[in-house]
């Protein structure tokens, strides 16, 4: 039951005692394809969701409902109750309509039929001869339910309580944002979203590599060692806060050698994202802190597929063990303001 529908469809039944067939099979579609049929113009998209999003009253519904392994909907109301701004959920929305879809509407549509639903295969025959099409809600479920809300990808919920923690910070922008973790936690991969539905840049602590001439026994020994906390100290810390472009070094580890400058550029967030992030040589920096967690055969299994067996060898003999050293030293994951998994 893990890949099927049919306790998100059960669940959406007790919930919403307005559904009915069409409701199912709209539900189907959604859970199999996301909103991506909404956003063929994206200024058309962008200018209906926001006037649905202006109209709509707060209220305490769930933020979000799950309706398949892969999709969410978000609902509007719960979201401006969390005082959380549109444009950050209609940039989740449309960062969800990148993603790859694993869903399968014929096999949702199969299992939903198991389920007896009244009228739900003939509403299925017609919908197949129609060509499964992106339907509205019957006019039960919209008068008894007024759904507003916008279907994402389930693995973008985690970004949430980051971005209600983000809510919090006042004084003037830049912002600083800091994700520590686990290797192969997906901490990069949030960053980049974060970056995209927050209007911000992204530095990566990769890019401070400790140096060969620093690798000495006695600095691998330190816990929090293996990162050039130094330059970081030195070229970016500094200037976080400025409301300017900047610039620093990359040391790029694949040639062992300094490579171009990267600049980072004016933007309302800035974004530190890697292991080592949140290492106490930097102090209390960041607006928002976030720990990224991953189990240990998950990140096995990521680190094999992501780099292959020479590379996951390493990782598992020795760059893990020193992460984990810098973890065992350091409260990283308990002093963080948000912990998630991915």
């Amino acid at each position: 039951m893990k890949n099927s529908i049919i306790p998100y469809i059960k669940d959406q039944i007790a919930r919403h005692p307005g559904m009915q067939s069409r409701d199912i099979l709209k539900m189907c579609y959604q859970g199999a394809y996301g909103g991506d049929h909404l956003l063929t113009d994206i200024a058309k998209a962008k200018d209906y969701f926001d006037q649905e999003f202006g109209s709509v009253i707060p209220n305490d519904e769930p933020l979000h409902e799950l309706i398949s392994p892969e999709m969410a909907r978000i609902n509007l109301r719960a979201w401006k109750k969390a005082g959380l701004p549109g444009e950050w959920l209609f940039r989740l929305f449309t960062l969800s309509v990148g993603m790859p879809k694993t869903g399968n509407l014929r096999t949702y549509l199969d299992e939903a039929e198991t389920l007896n639903f009244p009228g739900f295969r003939e509403a299925r025959v017609e919908y197949e001869q129609q060509g499964c099409p992106g339907v509205h809600h019957s006019d039960v479920y919209r008068k008894l339910e007024q759904p507003a809300y916008r279907v994402v990808n389930r693995r973008l919920l985690r970004l949430i309580p980051v971005l209600k923690q983000a809510t919090l910070v006042e004084g003037e922008r830049p912002h600083v944002l800091a994700i520590d973790g686990r290797a192969a936690s997906g901490k990069t991969t949030m960053a980049e979203q974060l970056a995209y539905i927050l209007n911000g840049t992204v530095i990566h602590l990769d890019h401070f590599f400790l140096p060969p001439e620093l690798r000495t026994q006695a600095r691998l020994d330190e816990p929090g060692g293996n990162i050039h906390y130094e330059r970081f100290k030195e070229e970016v810390l500094p200037y976080l806060r400025s409301a300017t472009s900047f610039s620093y070094r990359r040391f790029d580890c694949s040639q062992m050698k300094y490579g171009e400058p990267v600049t980072v550029p004016e933007k309302p967030w800035r974004i530190v994202e890697g292991s080592y992030s949140l290492h106490p040589a930097f102090g209390p920096y960041a607006d928002v802190t976030v720990f990224s967690h991953v189990d240990q055969d998950e990140q096995a299994r990521r680190i094999l597929a992501r780099d292959g067996a020479a590379f996951a060898q390493v990782f598992r003999e020795r760059w893990i063990p020193l992460e984990e050293k810098y973890f065992s030293a350091y409260p990283v994951e308990q002093a963080a303001d948000v912990r998630c998994a991915n």
